[in-house]
């Protein structure tokens, strides 16, 4: 009789502890791991986050309730990234979503099981990443915005805004793997309009960038190029500030380096890159493969003018060209 109740105790033990950790299993909420170059609102890095979690709010997610947010910023620390994303998977998140070089090749080296949705400015192919566009192949998908592939077409437009362009200025981090390919590109692209490239580079987070524009003009740069790095993110207002200060136009690779007082900006539809990078969240946290979820190109790409920028400098903007631009900031 005694055999028999232990023996009862027991199921109903067993019972109840496999039926806590059914319902444990079933109520787990999946954790969303950010690394990005910034957390200010105010920049395209920082707006990464703010886009792809109301897009996710749109797809049925709620903080708390059936999904849970981690955030990790470079802030122009390149060499951090390693460490933000191992701590990321120290808090064992479901998907990892990444958006500079630096941060994606850690990401790849530290793991090859935890889904990667990337948000790249590079080719990743051509820099290693994935092994095609259709068939990426491991745990990483999501999507370039192509910002280096179309660095032909900044120096094109600033020649059709600006006659008689001759020297282009190229402002970069020379400590970070995206600028140092943004800049080769830059320069074969300058050498087919056979316009002259000045290297300002810079390298560290104590930078003279006064120093820097003062060279340009000094050198007679007819425009300025910066390259878009966690570096100069952190400083575009200053940027904006000495570009209208040394009256040099200024063609950027993101429209909120226009917004902050640059001239002028050609790139891709970013917000729609970061909605699409939410779909992709979506879908491997319904059970899809990265592997299985080919990398996508953006479609649509924007040319913004700012006019008060140009009156600021003395660049009178060709009607032309004011007809090409798809947005203008007067």
């Amino acid at each position: 009789m005694k055999k028999t109740v232990l023996r009862l105790s027991l199921c109903a033990t067993f019972l109840v502890l496999s039926t806590a950790a059914s319902a444990q299993e079933a109520t787990k909420i999946p954790r969303i791991g950010f690394v990005t170059a910034s957390s200010s609102q105010k920049n395209v890095a920082g707006r990464i986050i703010d886009v792809i979690r109301r897009s996710l709010g749109e797809l049925g997610y709620v903080e708390g309730k059936n999904v849970l947010y981690e955030y990790r910023f470079i802030d122009g620390q390149q060499d951090k990234a390693a460490n933000l994303v191992a701590e990321l998977l120290d808090f064992k998140v479901d998907v990892l979503v990444v958006s500079t070089l630096t941060s994606l090749r850690a990401a790849k080296q530290a793991t090859k099981i935890v889904p990667i949705v990337m948000v790249t400015t590079n080719d990743p192919v051509a820099t290693g990443i994935v092994d095609s566009l259709a068939r990426p192949g491991g745990n990483i998908t999501g999507n370039t915005r192509l910002t280096r592939d179309i660095s032909g077409k900044r120096p094109e437009v600033l020649g059709e805004m600006i006659p008689r362009l001759s020297r282009v200025a190229v402002l970069w981090d020379a400590k970070g793997p995206g600028p140092t390919i943004a800049f080769n590109n830059y320069e074969a692209a300058a050498k087919l309009l056979k316009v002259k490239v000045q290297s300002l580079e810079i390298r560290g987070l104590s930078i003279d960038f006064e120093r820097a524009f003062h060279i340009a003009a000094k050198e007679h740069a007819s425009a300025i190029i910066p390259i878009r790095s966690s570096v100069l993110i952190r400083n575009m207002d200053l940027i904006a500030d000495l570009a209208i200060k040394n009256r040099l136009p200024s063609m950027n690779e993101t429209s909120d380096f226009v917004e902050a007082g640059g001239l002028s900006s050609y790139s891709a539809d970013d917000t729609g890159s970061f909605k699409r990078a939410a779909v992709y969240i979506d879908k491997i946290l319904k059970g899809a493969k990265p592997a299985d979820l080919p990398v996508e190109q953006p479609t649509k790409f924007e040319f913004v003018i700012n006019l008060k920028a140009a009156k600021q400098i003395g660049l009178a903007i060709p009607p032309n060209v004011l007809a090409q631009a798809n947005r203008v900031i007067k």
